[in-house]
């Protein structure tokens, strides 16, 4: 006969046969089939490992992960010597792949030791008796809390990291020198910049050139209201700088005010009322290359940074948080405009000045 399971609605009576106790969907034993409840079977017999009966076992265990420990170490110089051992400025192909298979190889012995060294501490010499948690309130009482200190507490003298000085010795130097190839490795990405971001060919006697044409340029060629691109002379492709990189700093504008509205700051550095100034916006680097007249601002197209011509570039709007360095101009015995130093100010973003 087959075993029926009924539905207690609120309301209807228990089913014949049914715990009164029941949630709500009972099993009918009325067939001498199932119980009520099923007892708990509980965890099975824990196994004691060789290590927690046999003394000279812990040891043979302590001794392995040590050694794994060690192994990692071994691995992390094997790293460092592959980097210094074997120079790369002309590289050969043997010289190449003897640098990269050590490279390669300490890595892996330097996390494969301190990972399998963990993983055999945790099985061999940790406890490993399995719990049962009860669930509890979300909340913690202050009493809960206090048992989890101890908790913490007991799991380190269960770990026997204070009575197995040699498995933290051993750990504490792999952990030590492990950082030491990615540090090393972290130099490859990219040589430091040093001061190169801070500087431009702007100096002293350079003529202002039109970008892109590179032609000089009359001061008296430019009148009020109008704006030219402009970059130092002699930057040519494939001179002696690498011509994007000095472009990118060197970008400039130079334009032309009536002379009582220059900003009293910028007058030193401007002639006739012709002031320059780096077009290089100071918050992401885009090309501050639109004037709008009416208002005497220049734009920023990216980010709308604005900048006011009339009181030195300051910002007036946008996430900028400095104003464009002005570019110090004169003019040469011809009447051509020329830098009379260089720009007064770090050029572009401003988190180039961590540089």
């Amino acid at each position: 006969m087959t075993d029926v399971i009924h539905s207690n609605p609120v309301g209807d009576s228990e089913p014949s046969g049914a715990s009164p106790s029941g949630s709500g969907t009972t099993v009918d034993t009325r067939a001498g089939g199932l119980p009520d409840r099923f007892d708990n079977p509980g965890l099975p017999e824990h196994r004691p490992r060789m290590a927690d009966i046999d003394v000279a076992a812990a040891r043979r265990a302590e001794r392995q992960v040590a050694i794994c420990f060690a192994l990692s170490a071994v691995g992390s110089i094997v790293t460092i010597v592959g980097y210094f051992l074997v120079r790369l400025a002309e590289p050969t192909a043997a010289e190449l792949r003897t640098s990269n298979t050590l490279i390669g190889l300490g890595l892996f012995l330097t996390l494969f030791g301190i990972g399998v060294g963990a993983v055999h501490w945790a099985k061999t010499l940790m406890p490993d008796h399995e719990q049962i948690e009860l669930r509890h309130a979300v909340e913690s009482t202050p009493e809960v809390k206090a048992d989890a200190a101890d908790i913490v507490t007991v799991g380190i003298d269960e770990s026997g990291i204070r009575r197995r000085p040699l498995i933290l010795a051993s750990l504490g130097g792999a952990l030590a020198i492990a950082p030491l190839p990615a540090i090393l490795l972290l130099k490859d990405t990219g040589p430091n910049p040093g001061n190169s971001l801070r500087t431009s060919l702007w100096e002293e006697g350079v003529r202002l050139v039109r970008d892109p044409d590179k032609t000089p340029i009359l001061a008296s060629d430019i009148e009020v209201g109008s704006i030219v691109h402009i970059l130092p002379e002699g930057l040519v492709v494939g001179g002696e700088f690498s011509y994007l990189e000095e472009k990118a700093k060197a970008a400039a504008i130079v334009l032309r005010l009536e002379v009582e509205e220059v900003a009293e700051a910028a007058r030193p550095d401007s002639y006739s009322g012709l002031v320059a100034y780096s077009k290089v916006c100071t918050h992401m680097g885009c090309s501050v290359a639109l004037y709008e007249q009416s208002t005497q601002t220049l734009l920023c197209p990216c980010h709308q940074s604005s900048f006011d011509v009339l009181d030195n570039c300051r910002v007036t709007f946008g996430p900028a948080d400095r104003p464009l360095p002005q570019l110090p101009i004169g003019v040469d015995a011809d009447g051509y405009l020329v830098a009379t130093g260089g720009l007064k100010g770090t050029p572009g973003p401003s988190f180039w000045e961590l540089g």
